[in-house]
């Protein structure tokens, strides 16, 4: 029988710091971009209405990941009571033995690394003045994309923005990180930041061309899937564009709309991990207006779930213990 340590929703989030996360994520870009961590595509399961299933492996060092995860927006409003629209596990194991290591709650693991790679987006794509950040849409993401930019050195000066159509939930991030610096208010508002992370759930429209302005770095956070977007195609196709990885943002990200009308073809997407490596440029001038798309990586999940398991043996983190 095996011992097998399980970290909750609230363990991965105090095993891991929003500076450790930010670190590991990108470190995981640049090994995945020299070849050094693997992973499949992403394998989606639909749950018809309900929503769908999303399985996410990778391999890195000494481990090999699993992450099983959810997408069903309907849970919130579920007459029997509510549940959050992500849910799922992380299942860890030994690559060079296959023995399991751990179970990690993936809803933590999915926040922590979405909230990484926009700070990490912003630091390689931003003007190197930016300061003020927006965030449109403040659930569980996009408050994480927020404490991750701040962690990142974003927002000190004010005039940061928050967005979202239930303000009691905007307020209370707003409160946290400091109501002195950071307000809620509108869209217009937002796009008057330095940077801007979408974060809403990909069902509607939030900016057109005609919201843009030169200078703004944009990360699409929310178009996860086949169907979703944020942003309008004309829109997407006006900017310089950045993607996680091509094979999934070409077909369910932002910039599916895009591809599939002819306005964007590969050559004029750059992955994000070339740029940390250095082997493409970021942003070209400061006018430009700069788009980063996020589908999420399961080589994130796995740079979350190496800190995470790292605090657990430091002895930093207490853990459940299921015997298999």
């Amino acid at each position: 029988m095996t011992d097998l340590p399980v970290l909750s929703y609230d363990a991965v989030l105090a095993a891991v710091s929003p500076q450790e996360a930010i670190a590991h994520t990108r470190e995981a870009f640049v090994r995945h971009h020299r070849g050094e961590w693997t992973m499949p595509s992403k394998v989606y399961l639909q749950s018809p209405p309900y929503g769908d299933f999303r399985a996410m492996p990778a391999l890195g060092g000494d481990l090999a990941m699993l992450k099983w995860i959810s997408s069903f927006p309907g849970n919130p409003s579920r007459p029997e009571g509510p549940l959050p629209t992500v849910m799922g596990l992380v299942c860890v194991s030994d690559a060079r033995t296959s023995e399991p290591l751990a179970l990690l709650d993936a809803r933590a693991v999915t926040a922590l690394r979405t909230g990484a790679v926009a700070a990490i987006a912003a630091r390689a794509l931003a003007r190197p003045d930016a300061q003020r950040v927006a965030v449109i849409g403040c659930g569980l993401h996009g408050a994480w994309a927020a404490r991750c930019l701040v962690a990142e050195g974003y927002g000190g000066q004010g005039g940061n923005v928050l967005v979202d159509p239930r303000p009691d939930v905007a307020r209370a991030l707003a409160d946290e990180l400091g109501p002195d610096g950071w307000r809620v208010g509108s869209i217009r508002d937002a796009v008057g930041c330095d940077v801007v992370s979408l974060v809403t759930p990909g069902t509607e429209i939030v900016l057109d061309v005609g919201t843009l302005r030169p200078g703004l770095h944009l990360n699409l956070l929310g178009a996860d899937g086949p169907g979703k977007a944020e942003m309008s195609i004309g829109a997407v196709a006006s900017c310089a564009l950045f993607c996680d990885e091509w094979a999934q943002a070409s077909h369910g990200g932002e910039l599916t709309g895009a591809v599939e009308a002819g306005m964007v073809r590969r050559e004029q997407v750059t992955d994000l991990g070339a740029v940390l490596t250095g082997e493409a440029p970021g942003r070209r001038g400061t006018e430009a207006v700069t788009l980063f798309d996020s589908t999420g990586l399961a080589i994130q999940d796995l740079a979350i779930a190496t800190a995470a398991l790292a605090a657990l043996r430091e002895g930093r983190v207490q853990a459940q213990v299921v015997t298999l």
